[in-house]
Order: C-alpha cells, then sequence, then structure tokens
C-alpha cells in the first residue's frame, strides 16, 4: 500500500476512475484526499470510497504529499492560484489536464516545478489503461518511482515527450468513446441474434483485438487489409465517417493544443 498522502483536487470523472482503478486492484492508498464543490459529487465520493477525506476545502487537499489536479483545462488556472500557497515544498503536483504545459503550471503555482502531468484513459478502471506521462525537468528519480507505484495498479504507463500528450488525449483518452456505442449497438444487436451475453463478449473482445493486430502487425497495406472482408453493411458510409475523424478530430486537438 502506498505510504505516501494523496490529495485529488476535483472529484469528477477522472478523479473516480484512478479511484475505482486502485480500489479494484486492491491498491487503495491508505491516506487519499478529495475536494470538490460540488455536495451531491461528494456524497457519492463518500458513499463509494469510505476510507477517503472528501472535503470542499482544495486548500486541505493540495497540503499532500502527492497532489492530482484533477479539474478540466477552464478551471486550471483558476484552481491552481488558489491552491499554490498550500503546496509543501516537498510535494509533487501531477496535472491531468491536456493545453497546460509544465512550464505553464509551474507559472500559476508560484514557482513550483515539482511537477508531472498524465493523460489517463478511462480503461485505468479496470486495471487495463494506457497512461502516457511527462515529467517536470529535474524531478528527481525516487518521485518519478512513487507516482510510477501509483499508476501502474492502472495498466500501462509509460513517460514520453511533454508535447505528444495533447496526441494522446485525443487517441487514447478520448478515443474510447468513439467505440463504445457502436461495440454497444453490436451488443445489443448480438443479443437478438440469440447470441448469449458470454459468447457476444467473448466475440466482441476477440473481434476488436483481432481487427486491431490485423490493421497493425499483418505487414498487410491499409487497403490490403480492409480488403480481406468482401461484404460490408456500412461501405457508403465509411468516407462520411472518415472525414468526421479528419475534421472534428483535427479541430479538437487544435482546440487543447498548448
Amino acid at each position: 500500500m502506498h505510504h505516501k498522502s494523496i490529495g485529488f483536487i476535483g472529484g469528477g470523472r477522472i478523479t473516480r476512475i484512478i479511484l475505482e482503478g486502485w480500489s479494484r486492484a486492491g491498491k487503495m492508498p491508505a491516506d487519499v484526499s478529495v475536494s470538490d464543490p460540488n455536495a451531491e459529487t461528494r456524497v457519492k465520493l463518500k458513499a463509494r470510497f469510505a476510507s477517503a477525506v472528501v472535503t470542499e476545502d482544495n486548500k486541505q487537499t493540495a497540503a499532500r504529499d502527492i497532489v492530482f489536479l484533477a479539474v478540466p483545462p477552464p478551471a486550471v488556472a483558476e484552481t491552481a492560484g488558489l491552491v499554490k500557497g498550500s503546496l509543501k515544498p516537498g510535494s509533487v503536483v501531477v496535472s491531468l489536464a491536456p493545453k497546460f504545459t509544465i512550464a505553464k503550471l509551474a507559472g500559476l503555482l508560484g514557482g513550483f516545478n515539482r511537477l508531472a502531468r498524465v493523460i489517463p484513459n478511462a480503461p485505468s478502471l479496470i486495471g487495463r489503461g494506457f497512461n502516457p506521462v511527462a515529467f517536470a525537468p529535474g524531478l528527481p528519480a525516487g518521485d518519478k518511482a512513487e507516482l510510477g507505484a501509483l499508476l501502474t495498479p492502472l495498466g500501462e504507463w509509460f513517460e514520453v515527450a511533454e508535447e505528444k500528450l495533447e496526441a494522446y488525449a485525443v487517441l487514447t483518452a478520448m478515443g474510447p468513446t468513439y467505440l463504445w456505442f457502436q461495440l454497444q449497438a453490436l451488443r445489443e444487436l448480438a443479443a437478438g441474434f440469440g447470441l448469449g451475453e458470454a459468447e457476444t463478449a467473448a466475440a466482441l473482445k476477440r473481434m476488436v483485438d483481432g481487427a486491431a493486430a490485423t490493421l497493425l502487425e499483418s505487414g498487410l497495406s491499409p487497403a490490403e487489409v480492409m480488403d480481406l472482408v468482401p461484404v460490408k453493411p456500412l461501405a457508403e458510409m465509411e468516407a462520411q465517417v472518415s472525414e468526421m475523424y479528419r475534421t472534428r478530430l483535427s479541430g479538437i486537438y487544435q482546440k487543447i493544443k498548448p
């Protein structure tokens, strides 16, 4: 069990995903505090994670050993300004938001530079996360290892150049949303076709994994892969969907890019 105190400023979705990931893995740190201004959010957090200290006081949460800044980009600047005076000199602040670089965060926090950034993704909830990390220059190896120990129960984590984080935000953090509704539609159809829940689950998991591996690892060109199956029920929509990916996701990337 992690021995340092952990704080989450913001009790929204990503905080709940991380806490749930730790809980399911049996790796919940002994000393966790979460602050959020919304009373309903606090009640739900306390009901699900009884061992956590849940408060509306961001300054209290900021006085922990490892502090996750878990607020959306529009709230980062204001929140950082409010809590900068409460940080301990030896703490590490971990931002979970895109757009705000380590240099920008340091400025907002009054020069505090013991920083890291993580772009987590939702499968962290079940220990299958894919979570890129960037560390501030000069952050000691011991602090990196402490954060790594927290991220390991959530799935795979790896260090990347900071300028790549926003690309991962579009590809892996938002990526599941591009697929979930389609997979759920297939799941519902499979039930109507007579497959049981276990049969459908096995088929979908193997199909998605195999399809990705075929595209990425077969050695065939994308055109050759897409020509492997002669019947394409959604063929007339492919161009439209591809264009939606190009325009909408490129727009999102430009919006969150520092």
